[in-house]
């Protein structure tokens, strides 16, 4: 028997087929395989139609799948499963001192967050010096579209995918300062593309404003980086004078080593 392979007569005791089986089923969904049908997702495990179906109807309930017709597809709750792992990967590795000079020299709590679904997700964050807790942590998530992160890397999409992402937005009054239609939103990413960074003052939290850079690698986008700025703490001078400085030249010196750029 090859070094960690089991032969189905050799599994021991405590082993479950079922999740071996489980694991199959959504691990059919990669290399292209985008939308698959119950034949497709059978034959790719070796399972009969009866098994896989009831695999993938199970995934559908617990919602890592979803149905299209006769087709299933992954949704992003996929992500999930390894989201626990985003914090030791190679990118919040790179950015963490960089995170924690921002935070002392700002005395602001700052993040680095990438775009999942419709949803911002925090792979690293250093709060401030002056505050003892956080109320956000690594691995949680917020909307995407009230975020001054989210809307960075809304901005930086193609026109068909931003166009895409919108379609899914259920918009919601967090705040009297939240916006109020898909057009203003719309024209409100126009301008976040335009001049390379997002303000968001007080939409999701009142009191709060959210300051955001794009982290770029070469032409690949990597995350968005921001800082938190309590509304009274920062004017509009401080905010285009010293901390939008700051963030840019942490951002470059994240990408710088997390692996250099291209430009």
């Amino acid at each position: 028997m090859k070094m960690g392979t089991l032969i189905l007569a050799e599994q021991p005791d405590y082993y479950v087929k079922s999740a071996e089986k489980t694991l199959a089923v959504l691990l059919a969904f990669k290399g292209g395989n985008t939308a698959l049908t119950v034949s497709q997702v059978a034959a790719a495990t070796e399972q009969t139609r009866a098994s896989a179906r009831r695999f993938l109807l199970t995934l559908v309930d617990l919602g890592y799948l979803e149905i299209e017709g006769n087709t299933y597809r992954q949704t992003p709750r996929v992500l999930d499963v390894g989201a626990a792992y985003l914090s030791g990967l190679t990118l919040p590795r790179a950015a963490i001192s960089h995170l924690q000079q921002l935070a002392r020299e700002l005395d602001e709590t700052s993040s680095l967050c990438v775009l999942e679904g419709q949803d911002i997700l925090y792979v690293e964050r250093v709060s401030a010096p002056r505050l003892h807790q956080m109320n956000v942590s690594i691995g949680n998530r917020l909307p995407a579209w009230t975020t001054s992160m989210g809307r960075v890397l809304i901005a930086n999409l193609s026109a068909g995918e931003r166009a895409e992402f919108l379609k899914g937005i259920e918009l919601r009054r967090y705040t009297e300062h939240t916006v109020g239609s898909l057009a203003e939103l719309n024209a409100e990413l126009d301008r976040v593309a335009g001049q390379g960074w997002s303000l968001v003052n007080q939409e999701l939290d009142e009191g709060l404003r959210g300051l955001a850079v794009p982290v770029y690698r070469g032409n690949q986008l990597l995350g968005a980086l921001n800082v938190s700025v309590q509304s009274g703490r920062a004017d509009d001078f401080s905010i285009s004078q010293t901390l939008l400085p700051a963030l840019r030249r942490a951002a470059k010196e994240i990408a710088a080593d997390f692996g250099g750029r291209a430009d």
